[in-house]
Order: C-alpha cells, then structure tokens, then sequence
C-alpha cells in the first residue's frame, strides 16, 4: 500500500482510554487502540506513541485538592507510565514487538529516553511508546508530543480526539461551529482555536511539523490518514 507518512507520532489522550467510564482504563478501548496502531504497523508505518494521562490523574486537578502544582504534575506523568503500560500489553497482545520508554528513569518497567536508541527501534520496526510526558513539570502530554516528534524526526503528528477535526467553536456545545479541512498555524494562532497548548504548537510552528486533529474512534480514520486521504483538520 502506497502511504503518505513513513513515520508517525500518535497523539492519544488518556480520557479517551476511560470509555464511558468515569475514570480509569475501558478494556474495548484499550483493544480498540492496540487493533488501530495494529492497522498502520501491517502498512508498514513507523510508530511513537504519546498518551496522556487524564482517566487516571490530571496535573491540573491538584490545585482544588490542595496538592502542590509541581506535585501534581509528576502525579500525572506517573498516570501515563501506567496507560503506557496498558497499551503495551494490549500491542503485544497483537504480536507486534514494543518498547516502552519514560522520561523519569523506572528501569523496572520501562527504558530512559535516549534519543538515538528511540529511532533506532522505529527504524527496527517496533512501536515506541513514550510516556512520563517530557519528564519536568509544568508541560502537558501535548508539549512531550510535539518535542519527541521533532527530535525522532517524524512527518506528522497525528492527535486523536473524540471529534472529527478542528472547529470554529466547540462542537459539542456549539451546534453553529464550521469544521476547517486545512489551516495554517498562524490562523489557529489569531483565531485562539485550542488545538494543543500554546508551548506544544509553536514547537511545531517554528519547526513545520504538521498536525492533524482527527476523530480516534473511527477504526479506518488512521489508515484514511497515512494514504494520505482527506480525514479531520491539517495543520500546517
């Protein structure tokens, strides 16, 4: 199959993971994830992987239980070691070979970052799955996605989300919002549309990394996306 991209970054957020739970892992997402990334693996795609951590921990909840913000955030990066965990498992459970890899050292569980052993799985066919965020606080999972995409040199970031691309408003709240096909960074910018944080997309500004914001739970999306059909918002 003729593709588009050779190397990717996936951009999945934990809340995904939850289903219709109120917190915590949906086996049906976790399945339904792993049979995704399995879909771009057999086309012969390189595959990192960011997950948030939301369905366990958000950083930014620790304020209102009085819990230190630097505290909070690190309770967060722990939370996307255990998604990190999870979707491993479920990837291996494919038969397809990972490693997962974490920003704070846990040699127990998982490799430190370094990144030319990063790239070298990537080019040895095995799906990289980055987790603890970018290691320090005050970064989001968003900011961890767009740095490690641009120090493995990926083509694209593609950020998996509950909608269908990038609106005007809020879909879900307001019923008028007009979908865009393609934007420019500096119209996302002027416009104030929350893509990613302002530190995760002016990474990828500066660097001309696009992004496309699709819809996760559409099981041919990503496959549509590496053929380098029309799916969701591009931004670039």
């Amino acid at each position: 199959m003729a593709t588009k991209y050779k190397r990717i970054l996936l951009k999945l957020s934990g809340e995904s993971l939850m289903g219709n739970q109120e917190f915590g892992i949906d086996p049906n997402m976790l399945k339904h994830y792993a049979n995704q990334i399995k879909s771009l693996k057999d086309a012969g795609i390189e595959i990192a992987i960011v997950i948030g951590g939301g369905n366990i921990f958000r950083g930014l909840q620790a304020k209102d239980s009085g819990i230190e913000r630097v505290q909070g955030d690190y309770m967060g990066m722990m939370a996307t070691v255990i998604n990190g965990m999870a979707l491993q498992s479920a990837i291996e459970g494919l038969g397809i070979y990972t490693r997962l890899i974490t920003a704070i050292k846990m040699e127990q569980i998982a490799e430190p970052y370094i990144r030319r052993r990063a790239i070298r799985h990537l080019e040895k066919g095995r799906v990289v799955i980055f987790s603890a965020g970018t290691g320090s606080p005050y970064f989001t999972t968003d900011s961890a996605a767009a740095l490690r995409a641009n120090e493995i040199n990926a083509d694209v970031i593609l950020k998996g989300t509950r909608v269908d691309g990038i609106y005007t408003a809020d879909p879900e709240k307001d019923p008028t919002a007009t979908k865009f096909d393609k934007i420019s960074f500096a119209k996302v910018i002027s416009l104030g549309l929350n893509v990613m944080d302002m530190t995760a997309f002016t990474i990828c500004k500066e660097n001309n990394l696009p992004i496309i914001v699709f819809d996760i739970n559409k099981k041919e999306n990503l496959t549509k996306i590496i053929k380098g059909e029309p799916v969701g918002t591009l931004v670039e």
